[in-house]
Parts: C-alpha cells; structure tokens; sequence
C-alpha cells in the first residue's frame, strides 16, 4: 500500500464520526412478525459515492468432537460440524446525487422475519442466533459498522402433532428401599400430575407432587427442574452425518418436604419458563438440531445412597 493511498483510506475511515441503529424496545421478536428502525449516520465531512445499508441475519451453527475409532490403540478426534442460514435479508438505501454531506443523516429500514424460523438458542455445543447489522462503505472500503443482537421466539411446529397432548399426565414412580443397619424394607413413590402438557414460552407450569413415603426415615426434599434435550445434527469432515443428544437445565425449584415415616404429602409447585426458549420440534422443523423437554424430579432416598426419579414429558408450543 503507498503511503497515498494509506492517506486517502486514513481519510476516509475518518469522515465517519459515528454510526447507530436505533431499534424498538420490544425484548422479544416473534417469528413472522416485523422489525421497524433507523440508521443514523453522523458524518465529519462529505462522503462520495457512499454504500449504506442494513442487513437482517440469522443463522445456526454446532459443533463437536468426538472419537473417531475406539478401536485405535491412540486418540485421534474428528470435528463434526453443520450451519444453517434461516434469514439473509439486506436493504441499500439510495443516495441521492451520490454524495451524502456533513452532519446527521437519518435512514429507515423495515424488514419482516419468515414465519418457520426457530427461537433464539446457545448451548456449549450450538447456537441459533440473529442480529441487524448497518453498515457505510465507500470505495469498497468498510467506514462503520454496527450490529446489535436480537431475541427472536419461534413458533414453528406441527401443531396438529401435540392436539392428543392435550390430556391431563400423571407420571408415577416407586424405588424401594433396604435398610440393612436394621433389617427393614420400604419404599417410596413419586407421582407428578399436570392439567395440561402443552405450555408456551412465558407461562408458568403448576404441578401437583404427591409422596409417599413408606419408609422409617424422612423423605427432607424433592428437586424439580425442566430440562431441555437437544438432538444436534452434524457432519465429520469426510461428510458422513453424526448425531448428538445433550441435555441442559432451563429452571429449577427446591421444595423442602419433610415428609415424615409411613406418611404422605401433596406439595403444589410452580416453574416459570423463560422466553424466548425453542419450541418442540423435529429435525425436519430446525434443519440442525431437535427440540423436546422433560420436567424432572428427584429426591435422594433417606440413609441411602439411592435416588428416585420422576420424569414427566412437556411440550413446549407457541
């Protein structure tokens, strides 16, 4: 690079004194819905035969290692990997005469996102994310850039799938227990019931726990959490698909029981769910990872190294 050309590229990057999208304060975007804002440019000096623009993006992307032959006397790991586009949508503003001058210039963008796309999502393995990104350039020389980040909720799903989900679910479970110190047999049983098993983002689940405890311990505390299990889709580099389930805690609640020897007890509990968070769906629905959701509970068995567990299929729609 000459040192005239450095001049000139130096001047440029320097018209540019700041560049701001302003979007609406809405936290949350829906899929299908649209998206009205403003880039504002404020310029030192005039600007020649300028690009302006603004872009809409959202993508998805894993990855993970994994071993590729157990069998190998060393370890070697292959990268399995996979990338999705959901929306790629840009707007140029028209300049008018070519030229913008000095000072504030003002320009709005309006764009709707598609109506299958999916939520939000980031996880040590993937993430499902999206962003507007303005952007001024001039002589094919970048001048400012700025991007902001955007919770979008999915609403995707075949609803018709869920309509026989629709049931009131009591899940119930019993783990017997042996006290040998003094020779005694017990057990206890977990039952989670729910009115409903289809929830949206936002909502707030109430569950019914009943215990039972048929032991001559006290059963102290049961632990409730929802869960999320994810289904990732992705490619070794020699382009054979690779599978991958991992799961991750969305919310959690202690509930201090104290259920006392040959006793039972009803505990009504509440968990609130996020939003945005990504709706049950299918491969087919998301292109790279699957969605489903358990809510869980456990409690450690008294004097005992054993737990019972309780798992409880939600669907999230929305």
């Amino acid at each position: 690079q000459t040192p005239a050309a450095a001049s000139t590229l130096s001047s440029l990057m320097s018209t540019v004194r700041a560049i701001n999208l302003v979007l609406p304060e809405t936290e949350v975007h829906l899929a299908g819905s649209s998206i009205d804002g403003q880039l504002v440019l404020n310029l030192r000096s005039t600007l020649v035969d300028p690009v302006v623009k603004v872009e809409l993006v959202g993508r998805g992307y894993l990855r993970w290692l994994e071993e590729e032959n157990a069998e190998w006397d060393y370890e070697k790991s292959t990268a399995c990997t996979n990338q999705v586009v959901y929306v790629s949508r840009t707007q140029n503003f028209h300049i008018k005469g070519g030229w913008l001058d000095s000072g504030v210039h003002t320009f709005d963008f309006h764009f709707t996102f598609p109506p299958n796309i999916p939520s939000t999502f980031t996880s040590k393995i993937g993430c499902i994310s999206y962003f507007v990104q303005g952007t001024c350039c001039s002589s094919q020389v970048v001048l400012a850039k700025e991007e902001r980040c955007l919770l979008l909720q999915g609403t995707a799903g075949d609803r018709r799938r869920h309509m026989k989900d629709k049931a009131p679910l009591v899940v119930e479970v019993r783990k017997d227990v042996v006290y040998f110190c003094c020779f005694r047999r017990g057990f206890v049983t977990l039952r989670i019931s729910l009115e409903k098993s289809i929830f949206c983002p936002g909502d707030t689940i109430v569950f019914m726990t009943d215990i039972a405890n048929r032991t001559c311990k006290y059963v102290r505390k049961v632990v409730f959490a929802l869960h999320c299990i994810v289904l990732y889709r992705g490619f070794s580099s020699r382009g054979e698909p690779r599978y991958l389930e991992d799961q991750s805690e969305v919310t959690r609640l202690e509930s201090r029981t104290d259920t006392a020897p040959f006793e039972a007890m009803r505990v009504t509990s509440a968990l609130v769910l996020p939003k945005p968070m990504p709706v049950t769906s299918t491969l087919m629905e998301n292109k790279i990872m699957a969605f489903r959701y358990e809510l869980v509970g456990t409690s450690d068995l008294p004097c005992t190294t054993s737990t019972i567990v309780v798992r409880v299929p939600i669907i999230i729609a929305a």
